[in-house]
C-alpha cells in the first residue's frame, strides 16, 4: 500500500498583536489549506504544527527548529505559506534548499522549483534591503530641511508622498523586469504575462494577484511599449 504524504506545517507572525487577533495565522493557514487541497498528492497526513512570533530576520527560532528538526527524521515535506515565512535572509533559505536531508514546499508556488525559490528568496531580501535603506534617507532629507519641525503633523507632504509612491512602484517593476520585459519582447499579452507572474506565486507589493492593467502600468515605468 502506497504511503501517503506527510508534513510538517510552519507558521511564523512578527509581532504579539498578530498573534492575538489570528489574523497574521489565519491568511497563512488558509493559504496552507488550499495547497494541500489542490496541489498534494492525496492523501496526505500532517504530523505537526509549528509557530513561532518572531521577526523573519531572526533565524534563530525554537519552533522553526522543531519543525525541520521533525521534517527531516521522518522524511517529511516542511510546509510554508510564503517563502519569507522560513526567513527574510537569502543565505538562510539557500542553506536549507542545499539540506539534502530537507524537503520543503511553498503554498504561494506550488510548481516553484529550487532554483525558483533560491531566485525568489534573493527578490524578498533586495527588496527589504531597499525599502529600508529609501525609508531612512527620506527621514533624514526631510529632517534636514525641516531641522525645527517634528514629524507627522502638518499635511505639508503631499508632493513628498507622491514621490515616494512613484519610487515604490519603480521599484516594483524592477522587481519584475527581468522577468515580464523578456516576456513583452517575446510577444506575449499582458493576460499570458498575468498568468505567468501570478501561477509562479509572486505577488503585487500589496500581495494582490497581477492584471493585465497593472501588467501594462508597470511595463510603462520600465519604458517598455
Amino acid at each position: 500500500m502506497e504511503q501517503s504524504k506527510r508534513y510538517v506545517l510552519y507558521y511564523r507572525i512578527s509581532t504579539q498583536k498578530q498573534s492575538q487577533s489570528g489574523l497574521g495565522l489565519e491568511a497563512q493557514k488558509r493559504d496552507i489549506d488550499l495547497y494541500l487541497d489542490n496541489y498534494s498528492e492525496q492523501p496526505y497526513e500532517i504530523l505537526g504544527s509549528f509557530t513561532d512570533v518572531q521577526s523573519g530576520g531572526d533565524n534563530n527560532r525554537p519552533e522553526l527548529k522543531k519543525a525541520i528538526a521533525l521534517a527531516k527524521k521522518e522524511s517529511a515535506i516542511l510546509l510554508v505559506q510564503k517563502i519569507c515565512r522560513l526567513s527574510r535572509r537569502v543565505s538562510f533559505i539557500a542553506s536549507l534548499l542545499e539540506d539534502k536531508d530537507l524537503n520543503f514546499k511553498v503554498a504561494q508556488m506550488p510548481f516553484a522549483d529550487k532554483f525558483q525559490l533560491h531566485i525568489y528568496s534573493a527578490l524578498n531580501e533586495q527588496e527589504k534591503d531597499f525599502i529600508g535603506s529609501r525609508t531612512k534617507a527620506a527621514l533624514q532629507s526631510w529632517k534636514e530641511r525641516n531641522p525645527d519641525k517634528k514629524l507627522g503633523a502638518p499635511i505639508h507632504h503631499i508632493e513628498a508622498l507622491a514621490k515616494a509612491r512613484r519610487e515604490k512602484a519603480l521599484k516594483e517593476a524592477k522587481r519584475l523586469e527581468g522577468l515580464i520585459v523578456p516576456l513583452k519582447q517575446q510577444g506575449k499579452s499582458l493576460r499570458v504575462i498575468c498568468d505567468v507572474l501570478n501561477n509562479s506565486g509572486i505577488t503585487t507589493s500589496r500581495g494582490r494577484s497581477f492584471h493585465p492593467s497593472k501588467v501594462s502600468r508597470t511595463l510603462s515605468l520600465l519604458e517598455v511599449g
